[in-house]
């Protein structure tokens, strides 16, 4: 989390946001000045009108209630972009080489706050995908991960910060009780999960759907869910849990603000088309590289809670869990809870 706030604090630092001019050559400035001005802010209107908006995506569900928007018919609207990780999307979308990007729900606070209030929240994207797997039949409560090695990812997220959350509040101190080992992508805590062996027969992992799918699938039995966070979660803080947002850049926005509620549009019905037409979305994920295979990606779809919450109904779920957040850590949203300005309104 330093780390991350460290990038963020010396992006913006870095960050200037400086008004273009354009000259014009003509034999009376007196007279042609005036046109001119109005042509290039009319070319500059123009442009700003025409240039697509980038957004960025992680691999798993975010994308996955993108992908029937990066296939439709007005794709050329849009550029995409995916990406591992979350640390590989902030500096983009800090220094504006983004427009919007789908990040951890905890993350997006923390933007907020890092960067005088520069980004907003414009919809929540999935609920609860994090599940607790292992390669053995030992856990089947949280009380069983005390003493054991936990895989994950998200060190610094919400993956970390829901985790820590549940053991806590389940008489487990995270830090002395078990051994959280954080990797880079879900597809190496998969590999190590499927490849690992402890003394006790018992791997385990907090995994991401599809991964989850992906890799009990392929461990032909020998890999099972055994815990369901968001069940977990749900005991623990009496709220939903929230994985993943959009946030946009607040200039973004308010350079065009037309393009961006067009968007909105689009990504709803992208997310309808994700839960109804799950083969044809399935397809979609294989084809676009964000699952390995169109059968894995149907069994996941129903379970990845990908859904497009926007209004007071966003504000609400976001506000309750980032308050648990806080109470745990408040460093994981940033040092404080945001605003009501954090939150798009169209």
């Amino acid at each position: 989390m330093k780390k991350f706030l460290s990038i963020c604090i010396a992006a913006m630092l870095a960050l200037s946001l400086a008004g273009c001019g354009a000259s014009s050559v003509s034999e009376t400035p007196a007279a042609s000045s005036q046109p001119a001005a109005q042509s290039d802010a009319q070319s500059a209107e123009q442009q700003k009108t025409s240039e697509p908006l980038r957004i960025a995506g992680l691999k798993g569900p975010t994308t996955m209630g993108l992908v029937n928007l990066m296939a439709g018919e007005n794709a050329g609207s849009y550029e995409f972009s995916m990406y591992g990780s979350a640390d590989e999307i902030v500096p983009l979308l800090v220094k504006g080489e983004l427009d919007a990007a789908a990040v951890p729900a905890n993350l997006a606070a923390a933007l907020y706050s890092k960067t005088s209030a520069a980004v907003q929240v414009a919809c929540i994207n999935t609920l609860g995908v994090l599940y607790v797997v292992e390669k053995g039949e030992n856990i089947h409560s949280v009380s069983d991960l005390k003493g054991t090695t936990i895989l994950s990812t998200g060190k610094g997220t919400t993956p970390e910060y829901v985790l820590r959350y549940v053991l806590a509040q389940n008489g487990i101190d995270p830090d002395n009780d078990v051994r959280i080992e954080y990797l880079s992508e879900a597809t190496e805590v998969a590999a190590r999960l499927t490849a690992d062996e402890s003394e006790n027969g018992t791997v385990t992992a907090m995994l991401p759907q599809p991964f989850v799918t992906s890799v009990v699938a392929q461990s032909e039995g020998a890999v099972r869910v055994a815990l369901d966070m968001n069940e977990e979660w749900q005991k623990t803080a009496g709220s939903r849990l929230v994985t993943g947002v959009l946030v946009a850049r607040r200039d973004a926005i308010e350079n065009n603000p037309e393009r961006f509620a067009d968007f909105l549009t689009a990504y709803k019905a992208s997310v309808e088309a994700a839960n109804k037409d799950t083969a044809g979305t399935a397809a979609l994920c294989e084809e676009y590289g964000i699952v390995a295979k169109a059968a894995l990606a149907e069994k996941a779809l129903p379970a990845c809670n990908i859904v497009f919450e926007t209004g007071d109904e966003m504000k609400t779920d976001l506000q309750n869990y980032y308050q648990v957040l806080f109470d745990a850590d408040p460093a994981s949203v940033g040092g404080q809870i945001p605003d009501e300005n954090f939150y798009y309104a169209n």
